[in-house]
């Protein structure tokens, strides 16, 4: 697996266990939650927390046809508030991210699956600039978008949101993906009680983690009313460790590019469709208790 993200605490954790439980050959990281320099800095530090050598690839700072987005104030103005997190000794590797992602790709033909957990400026660029990038993936999941409401605005999840053109040239790059979306992500997360036992666990990784989640939640309670703070991004990468926990329809999804109050929207058809048109399989359902148990059991084996 190779995961292109902008953390963002739920992307923190999606790295975490991710490499715990996948061979994890490398973050690229992408304009989206905050500044390029603090999605790189953060996702450094995580790696550095947990003592995890993988390597980093900076990305894209902009989307592809319209301006960059204001940062995603739920995280706090680090990208990453809560905690104080290790200064990373690692640098970012001397290659971009769309070259990276294309040259992992080569390396792991049929084999490497693409999380995107972030807008997908670099997927997008890298399909245009390997037209064998298709062939070589293995799957590209994506946490994104929605079957009902959006975040942003009423239509349009934030990562969608950030980059619609992008997502629509990754939507139809004839790739197979995964899509997951607010409608599962929103209500799969940790309450008070998991973010408790981070903290009283007595191990640095898990115990960091939940001061980071302790923000995080206060920042869902008061600017969206959730009593969970949302796992979004590892919802993204469960299914690749237990297929069990998330359920999938095989259907088509579109990207609004021109709705003045829907842009950015994922349209995904419900109804049944011809299996020649389905260009996804869309989350339709988790187990979510039994999901974020899961993760909660693979922060604790961190030291």
């Amino acid at each position: 697996m190779l995961i292109d993200c902008d953390p963002g605490h739920d992307d923190a954790v999606a790295i975490l266990f991710a490499a715990r439980h996948l061979h994890l050959v490398g973050i690229t990281t992408v304009h989206g939650n905050n500044t390029l320099e603090n999605i790189s800095r953060n996702a450094l530090a995580i790696l550095e927390l947990a003592g995890l050598d993988v390597p980093l690839a900076v990305g894209c700072d902009e989307p592809l046809a319209q301006r960059r987005t204001g940062v995603a104030a739920v995280h706090g103005k680090s990208g990453l508030d809560g905690a104080e997190l290790p200064e990373p000794k690692r640098q970012p590797v001397d290659a971009h991210a769309v070259d990276f992602i294309i040259d992992m790709a080569s390396r792991h033909r049929g084999e490497l699956v693409l999380a995107t957990i972030g807008p997908e400026t670099n997927v997008a660029l890298a399909l245009k600039r390997e037209p064998r990038l298709g062939q070589w993936l293995r799957e590209i999941t994506i946490m994104g978008g929605s079957t009902g409401a959006g975040n942003v605005t009423p239509a349009a999840e934030f990562n969608i949101y950030c980059d619609p053109e992008a997502a629509s040239a990754v939507f139809n790059s004839g790739v197979p993906i995964r899509m997951v979306g607010l409608n599962v992500t929103r209500r799969t997360g940790f309450t008070q009680a998991d973010v408790d036992r981070l903290k009283a666990s007595g191990r640095k990784t898990a115990a960091t983690v939940g001061n980071l989640m302790a923000f995080y939640l206060a920042r869902q309670r008061e600017r969206h009313g959730l009593d969970v703070a949302p796992m979004h991004d590892v919802c993204a990468i469960v299914p690749y460790v237990d297929d069990s926990l998330i359920d999938y329809l095989h259907t088509r999804v579109d990207i609004e590019l021109a709705g003045n109050h829907t842009r950015g929207m994922t349209l995904c058809d419900m109804r049944p469709v011809r299996p020649d048109a389905a260009n996804a399989l869309v989350a339709v359902e988790a187990r979510s208790r039994a999901l974020i148990d899961r993760v909660i059991a693979t922060l604790l084996t961190f030291e």
